[in-house]
Parts: structure tokens; C-alpha cells; sequence
């Protein structure tokens, strides 16, 4: 299976994605159950990289004079880092938040560039600081799940523990449950004490991921860098994507439209030389100039479709789909999902991944049917693309795909090709509607 995702897909500022916070919502919300249990295992994850901290550091730092410390410091601090890759893995799977790794590029050789590049990343240090907090939050994330929860799920219970129990249930010392009916208030105050679980669940889970990002994330300044140097790469691919273009409608006007042109001129000079001596030869020329010209019309009237298509401006999007649709050789479903037009620019890369994606079908996926779905998520164009064919499709330099690519990083988009060899094949662009 081929992914190929055209940009780091993660925005400068991050919330923990935990879902509605009503108290019905908060309750049915699978983050909320996600979260739970990464709460209740951090303090004993933290103890334990706590206690395996405290023996290696002392000991590598022990060792330093005689150097047979520092593979001891460096296995260590390698350690760590893994263990904080692993935390942010654990982040984006319990609160649904997404913290990419922010450690420097690596050296391709040297061990001692190794070793700065090491001690002197501040993400090595941060990841430290981490694993040290790690302990307190984890402890204090126990702490008020094993008192909330066990608390209210006993109180919960009164009622069924008194109808199906031998005796009075004792609450605390001097506090006594002999009836159901006493038990119902307790069950209430069991009720709120769930509920505000269920909030502190929530709390602990934004707390939590808040700290994980501030530490286990990049500066902002890296993360701005990083932004820099994307929107520069998308701005190179945007110009030789451009370039390409320019290349591909002057070999189209050499080779096809130009050449008949051409041979129409040659006709027509021909014909005027025979006109008076040899009339029949003169209009068999003249008839040949005529089925020239129509095919250098429309020669060029596909390179105008090519560059950008008459029905996208007039009709927008569904119409234009819908005539490539019915142009293609086998059956194709489209479904455009949105009322208000997308800008121009979005529209006509959607157009042309679309257009794209059904030449390649027709060429070599071995398609009985595709289906084209255009939808709006947010601030979004998704451009779905999927047939039953054999599958294999990848995105190699200078091929379609990889064209479709070059075009959707001009305003910042990107593009997946999914196409396991068998099939089927789908291919997905997000495509922002602002850039």
C-alpha cells in the first residue's frame, strides 16, 4: 500500500480532541473511555521510568572518569528518548492529540557528531523533564481516579447491595443503610460524584495533554521554521509543477494542433495550384484541408479543456465532473456534497485529480466501475476517488500521481494514494479552501 502525504498534516497550535462536554456527551464519548485508562497507567509507567532513571544516570556519570560512562549515558539518554517517542504515541491514542517528534536531523555519519547531536538537542532535555513530571501528574491522575471511582460505583450499588444483602450496609462509622429508600440519596450523591468523574476525566485528560505538549513538542520557533521550509518546498513544487504544464501545452502545440496547421496550409496551396488544370484533385484537397481544420479544432479545443475546462467556469464543479464522468469508458458515480462554490483554484485541482485518477483507471487499473465523492469538512475541499480495479498504483517522479501532487502543494494540499496490489484503489485530496 502506497501513502504518499504531500505535507506535515499538523497545525502550529493543538487542542486535546476529547469531544463534547455535556454530561450525556462526556458519558457516551469513546475518548473519554480512551483517556481512562492511560490515566490509571501513567503513575506506574512514570514510577518505573522514575526508578530506572535514578539507577542509570548516577551510574553512567559515575563511571565518566574511566569513559566507560558515556555508552552508559548514551544507551540511557537513547532510552529516554524512546520512551518519550512511545509517550506521544500513548498522547495521540488516549486524548487524541498529535504531537510530532521535534528532535533535530540527524547526522549521517561520526560518533562524536553523534554525541553532540545527542546532548545538544533541547528535545533530548524536554523528553527528560517529561518523564520527571511524569511522576507527581501520574500520581495526582491516581490518586483522584481511585478515590472518585471506586466511591461513586459503591454508592451506585447501595440499592441493589441492601435488595439482594442480609443486613444494614454501614457507610461510615455511625452511618447505617437498612432500606432501599435510605439508599436512594446516597445513590444521587453516587450519581454526581460519577459525573464529576466523568468531568475530571476530562480535565485531567486537557492537563495531562497540555504538559505532554509543552515538553514532549517543539518550540514554537521550530515549528515555525519547519512551516517556512514546507511552504517553501510547496512554493518549488508549485513552479516546476507550473513549468511542467507550460512544457506539456507547447509539445501538444508543436506536435498535434501545429503540424495539422500545417498540412492544412500545404493542402490549401496545392489546391490553389491545381484549381484551373485539374479541378477534381484541386477539390479533393480542398477536402482534405476541411477534415485538417476540424481536427486541429478540436485538438485544440481539448488543449483549452486541458489548461482549464469552459463548463467548470459556467457550470462549477458537478457539472464538470459530471461530463468527465460521462466521458469515461466505464460506469462512474459522482456525488459533490456542497453548495457554495469552492475558489477557482481549489475547483480546478479538484477537476483535474478527478481527471487524472479516471485516465489512469482507464488506462491501467482494469475498472469495471469508480466513484467520485467531493465533499466540504470544515475548511476543506476532500476529493475521494476509488474504483474496483487491480490495484498497484504508485506515485513515482514525473508520473500522474505524482503530478496530482505537484497540484495540490501549490495551495498547500495533499494527496494519499491507497492501492494494494489486487485493488481497489482510492485516492483522497484535501485541498484548503484559504492558503
Amino acid at each position: 500500500m502506497e501513502r504518499e502525504p504531500l505535507r506535515e498534516r499538523v497545525p502550529l497550535r493543538e487542542r486535546v480532541a476529547l469531544g463534547p462536554w455535556g454530561p450525556l456527551g462526556v458519558a457516551v464519548d469513546p475518548m473519554t473511555w480512551r483517556a481512562l485508562p492511560y490515566l490509571l497507567a501513567s503513575f506506574p509507567i512514570g514510577v518505573a521510568v522514575f526508578v530506572g532513571l535514578v539507577f542509570a544516570l548516577p551510574v553512567s556519570v559515575a563511571f565518566m572518569v574511566g569513559w566507560v560512562g558515556i555508552p552508559l549515558l548514551v544507551i540511557t539518554i537513547v532510552a529516554w528518548r524512546g520512551v518519550a517517542m512511545l509517550e506521544r504515541r500513548f498522547v495521540r491514542l488516549a486524548f487524541g492529540r498529535r504531537i510530532p517528534d521535534p528532535y533535530r536531523p540527524r547526522p549521517r555519519r561520526g560518533v562524536f557528531d553523534h554525541l553532540l547531536w545527542l546532548l545538544g538537542d533541547p528535545a533530548t532535555w524536554k523528553d527528560l523533564a517529561y518523564l520527571l513530571v511524569l511522576v507527581p501528574l501520574g500520581f495526582a491522575e491516581f490518586v483522584v481516579l481511585l478515590v472518585l471511582g471506586p466511591t461513586s460505583a459503591a454508592l451506585l450499588a447501595l440499592p441493589f447491595l441492601e435488595l439482594f444483602g442480609d443486613g444494614a450496609l454501614v457507610i461510615v462509622d455511625r452511618l447505617e443503610v437498612e432500606s432501599i429508600p435510605e439508599a436512594l440519596p446516597w445513590t444521587l450523591l453516587g450519581l454526581v460524584l460519577f459525573v464529576f468523574l466523568l468531568y475530571a476525566i476530562r480535565g485531567m485528560a486537557w492537563v495531562h495533554g497540555t504538559v505532554a505538549g509543552m515538553l514532549l513538542g517543539g518550540a514554537e520557533e521550530d515549528r515555525l521554521r519547519r512551516r517556512a521550509e514546507h511552504l517553501r518546498a510547496s512554493r518549488a513544487r508549485g513552479v516546476d509543477a507550473a513549468e511542467a504544464e507550460r512544457r506539456r501545452i507547447e509539445r501538444d502545440l508543436h506536435d498535434g494542433a501545429q503540424q495539422r496547421l500545417l498540412s492544412v496550409a500545404l493542402d490549401l496551396g496545392r489546391a490553389e495550384a491545381k484549381f484551373t488544370e485539374d479541378p477534381e484533385l484541386a477539390r479533393q484537397l480542398l477536402a482534405s484541408a476541411r477534415e485538417g481544420t476540424r481536427a486541429a479544432i478540436a485538438e485544440l479545443r481539448d488543449l483549452a479543456r486541458g489548461i482549464y475546462p469552459a463548463i467548470l467556469t459556467d457550470r462549477g464543479l458537478d457539472a464538470a465532473l459530471s461530463a468527465l464522468a460521462a466521458r469515461a469508458p466505464v460506469r462512474v458515480e459522482v456525488s459533490v456534497e456542497f453548495t457554495d462554490r469552492p475558489p477557482p483554484a481549489v475547483e480546478s485541482i479538484a477537476y483535474f485529480i478527478v481527471s487524472e485518477t479516471l485516465t489512469n483507471m482507464a488506462k491501467h487499473a482494469q475498472a469495471t466501475e469508480a466513484s467520485v465523492r467531493v465533499s466540504r469538512q470544515g475548511d476543506r475541499v476532500v476529493v475521494e476517488v476509488a474504483d474496483n480495479g487491480i490495484g498497484g498504483a504508485t506515485a513515482v517522479p514525473g508520473g500522474g500521481l505524482a503530478g496530482l501532487a505537484d497540484r495540490a502543494a501549490t495551495i498547500d494540499g495533499v494527496v494519499l494514494v491507497d492501492s494494494p496490489s489486487g485493488g481497489p484503489t482510492a485516492i483522497r485530496a484535501e485541498l484548503p479552501v484559504t492558503w
